[in-house]
């Protein structure tokens, strides 16, 4: 299993870069065919669709046998034609409630798609995700489909329930055996004790459910990169105080117009800040994923900041502290500003670049003993990262002199000494490209969702196969 999930979680991640985006891969007729081609050959594909029966209903009974097949083609076709639809189009929310997620997932329920033994289906939805991710505009489509992605698979993670019978057949036999899980409807149906069927799912919904895990991960990586470029950006002027151009005018006029020059420059971040929660919240993506992105945001800001700052000498001034200290405070007011659920430890993940600057702007450094700066000053630092700030300081103001020299000896033996046992000698911080959650993570954190009773959009109430959910719709 271990294995299987490596190569689902890779086939879905191997998407075509944006910056070739040349439009949709295939055409919705190609995969139509390439899905019914599924339903007609098992010897060359591994999965085919639901059983007729299951997927397109009863026949009448006065059907010929020869006319069967070709209804059930048709049927199918729609089905896939509905689906595609409903994955291109933006379908809203209601409520708050993701209504393409919900609409999915009762389609596959309807049509049996948990059931069956082979199914084309679950491929079709992942390629469809995958395609209009690729030719979408990101800062509305991703947040879209993190989303209704994350929904449905809350979905499937709170109603697809093992027996077991996979865990403990593969430890008796090393032959691959299709695990039976069971699925709870939400549909209340006849004869049944609580009222709600209950029904088995074979492996391919095991395997759905990792691609939508896959995917999930995915947007979130891709929005998260996207806002690391545009960040980029914008800190490559905050980093360092702007230079005053006309030298002819007072010095109080001069510190204005600095003072203005930085806010607006600062300005544009908390702009960006401001832009991104309205992107996110406006696509009712769970305040899980928010807090977890913001989170990575601002840790992403310390890491440039702090960076920046220990391998530019310019940068490590009292001025310069001043001026970041100043964009500091506005990011603190932000944070302030925003819900607790949506920051989470935000504004812990500044502690570097906030301790750096702190240091910086204090007028006694020369009477600072070591300990007093490493306990109370710079607790996250290391030696290294204060000896290298203390060395490259420069007062360009007042002007106040750097630690004393017995400090800056006390530190170069520590640092001599350490390098010999540390693993690495940089004193630069390392970004953190992982994913910070598991799919139980979101199956806990996100409330639960009742994809019954939705509203369908009027372009989608026109079809035939979707019928079925009006009859549930209130």
């Amino acid at each position: 299993m271990e294995s299987e999930n490596h190569v689902l979680r890779q086939k879905a991640l191997s998407v075509t870069p944006r910056s070739n985006r040349v439009g949709l891969l295939k055409s919705n007729s190609d995969k139509f065919s390439a899905v019914l081609a599924m339903q007609q050959s098992e010897r060359k594909v591994a999965h085919e669709t639901p059983t007729p029966t299951k997927l397109s209903g009863p026949f009448s009974p006065g059907l010929s046998v020869t006319r069967e097949p070709k209804l059930t083609e048709e049927r199918h076709q729609e089905n896939c034609e509905f689906l595609s639809l409903c994955i291109r189009e933006n379908l809203g929310f209601k409520e708050g409630k993701p209504l393409a997620a919900c609409v999915i997932y009762n389609c596959l329920l309807h049509w049996h798609a948990f059931e069956s033994e082979r199914t084309a289906i679950f491929d079709f939805i992942i390629d469809g995700i995958n395609e209009v991710l690729k030719v979408g505009d990101e800062n509305v489509i991703m947040p879209y489909w993190l989303s209704n992605a994350s929904a449905l698979l809350c979905l499937l993670q709170r109603n697809l329930k093992s027996n077991g019978f996979f865990s403990a057949c593969s430890q008796r036999s090393p032959r691959r055996i299709s695990p039976r899980i069971v699925i709870k409807s939400p549909f209340r149906r006849v004869g049944s004790d609580d009222g709600l069927s209950y029904m088995e799912a074979k492996f391919p919904s095991m395997l759905f459910k990792q691609q939508l895990t896959a995917c999930v991960e995915k947007i979130f990586g891709l929005i998260r990169d996207n806002l690391k470029k545009e960040l980029s950006q914008l800190l490559n002027s905050c980093i360092q105080a702007p230079k005053a151009r006309h030298a002819g005018k007072s010095s109080r006029s001069s510190g204005n117009a600095l003072q203005q020059m930085g806010g607006s420059k600062w300005e544009s971040i908390v702009k960006f800040l401001d832009s991104l929660m309205n992107r996110l919240r406006g696509n009712h993506v769970p305040s899980f994923f928010i807090r977890k992105l913001v989170t990575q945001v601002f840790s992403f800001i310390n890491i440039q900041l702090f960076n920046s700052l220990l391998l530019r000498r310019e940068c490590c001034t009292f001025s310069n502290g001043e001026y970041v200290k100043s964009g500091i405070a506005e990011l603190e007011k932000w944070i302030a500003n925003a819900k607790e659920e949506y920051v989470g430890t935000s504004w812990h993940e500044l502690k570097y670049i906030r301790q750096a600057v702190g240091f910086l702007v204090i007028h006694q450094k020369r009477k600072k003993s070591l300990r007093e700066i490493k306990e109370d000053l710079c607790p996250a630092l290391t030696v290294r990262q204060i000896y290298r700030i203390s060395t490259m300081y420069f007062d360009d103001k007042y002007p106040t002199q750097s630690v004393s020299n017995e400090v800056v000896s006390q530190m170069r033996e520590m640092v001599d000494r350490d390098s010999y046992n540390l693993p690495s000698n940089s004193f630069l911080l390392d970004g953190d490209l992982s994913i910070p959650f598991s799919t139980d993570d979101i199956a806990i954190a996100i409330p639960p969702i009742d994809p019954a009773n939705i509203e369908l959009p009027p372009f989608l109430s026109d079809h035939h196969c979707a019928q079925f959910l009006l009859q549930h719709q209130t």
